[in-house]
């Protein structure tokens, strides 16, 4: 943990609070985003850390797990202060990582702008061009569709699950929530896959199109969040035919959920589904969730999603995708190589197939069929305590107390 003093543009100082937990390396280096958010506090961050450790094993790729961030709000910040704040950032940070050691990536407030001031002043400080960090911008060094991956594979896979119920997403009702880099790509792909994605949101609301979005609707939610930074409310100036709601942070549910569906896509952030969401979701029809946020379900609400046979899809498997596209950014990164848009999809949607499969076979394998919590941590955590052993067990050894004779 470290401060992280800046300047905003006033010349004033400004001090956050920064902080990286390297939780474990036994499959590969630490490996984990960075979170720039008011919410982040150490305790945050070390679960999430905890999560990353078996989302990472699941990826099939050798990665251990960290995660890190700061209290610190891009929101409402210049181009300069939030330049200013990376920098000082890394100035702290970029002694505890490396392609080796460990490679942060993107998360909540921390987009290819936020990695490119991060990158540059990693690069400054240690005079090495290296996938240090991954997320990085398109001209120098990401891997293609490391944008879309979270939200990719997300949807891929919500359709893995659907299949073993004979189904897919076409013509499915899909809630989605968010507004950010995982909401916008999880639609897309729904769309790609004829499912009709038909809300999104932000932190103050949400907005319902019942004729769906479409390609051209998505594009000026991309325009509006990507590069106006603007809230969602304003889809309904340009689609007036669309609903705007306010979210009432008073209430004890999001009524968000309660829009009827046939599948729902959380990707938003942690804990926003509890259980009287669950059971608004399940009442009003769904009977499919995958979780494109980290941890978006509160234990009441998956016991809710699990009770009631619905496919549910925990973060940890359902929204891999993102971390797996980042080991794959760091293969190319070390191999000084840049696949295609095609290739690097291929590979990803190759890659939630196997995590879909791998925890449906473990949740059968230890008598909870089709519960694939279950089956996400059995695999994850076998494959981690196993490469930990087979390195060595180290133990302190206590000594039973003994009287002084």
């Amino acid at each position: 943990m470290f401060r992280v003093p800046w300047l905003d543009d006033r010349g004033e100082i400004q001090v956050n609070r920064g902080m990286r937990v390297e939780f474990n390396s036994a499959i590969g280096p630490y490996k984990g985003g960075l979170r720039f958010h008011p919410s982040v506090n150490l305790g945050i961050i070390k679960f999430l850390g905890f999560e990353q450790i078996f989302k990472n094993a699941l990826t099939t790729l050798p990665m251990g797990a960290g995660k890190g961030g700061s209290d610190f709000d891009p929101k409402g910040k210049s181009d300069n202060e939030v330049m200013r704040f990376c920098q000082s950032f890394m100035s702290e940070l970029w002694r505890h990582i490396g392609e080796y050691v460990d490679i942060p990536a993107g998360d909540i407030g921390v987009g290819p702008r936020e990695i490119g001031y991060l990158f540059g002043t990693y690069k400054k400080l240690t005079r090495r061009f290296e996938g240090a960090l991954t997320s990085k911008g398109v001209n120098w060094g990401v891997s293609l569709i490391r944008p879309e991956a979270t939200g990719y594979g997300c949807v891929y896979f919500a359709e893995e699950m659907l299949k073993t119920r004979g189904q897919n997403m076409k013509g499915k009702r899909v809630v989605i929530s968010g507004s950010g880099n995982v909401a916008q790509y999880a639609a897309e792909k729904v769309l790609q896959l004829g499912g009709k994605p038909i809300t999104l949101s932000d932190s103050n609301g949400y907005i319902v199109d019942e004729e769906g979005l479409n390609a051209e609707k998505l594009a000026f939610v991309l325009e509006l969040k990507n590069n106006k930074r603007g809230r969602i409310r304003e889809y309904q100036n340009k689609y007036p035919k669309a609903g705007y709601y306010d979210i009432d942070a008073a209430k004890s549910s999001n009524p968000l959920w309660e829009v009827r569906c046939d599948v729902a896509l959380p990707c938003a952030t942690q804990n926003e589904i509890n259980q009287e969401d669950a059971q608004h979701l399940v009442k009003n029809g769904c009977y499919c969730v995958s979780e494109g946020a980290n941890m978006p379900t509160t234990p009441g609400g998956v016991g809710v999603f699990l009770e009631s046979r619905v496919l549910y899809g925990p973060g940890k498997a359902a929204n891999a995708g993102g971390v797996a596209t980042s080991g794959l950014e760091m293969s190319q990164n070390a191999l000084r190589l840049s696949w295609t848009r095609e290739e690097v999809d291929q590979r990803l949607h190759d890659i939630m197939i196997t995590i879909h499969e791998n925890c449906r076979k473990t949740a059968e394998q230890y008598g909870t069929p089709g519960n694939y919590v279950n089956g996400a941590n059995i695999a994850s955590f076998l494959k981690v305590a196993n490469a930990m052993m087979e390195q060595g067990v180290v133990r302190r050894t206590v000594r039973p107390a003994t009287s002084a004779l």
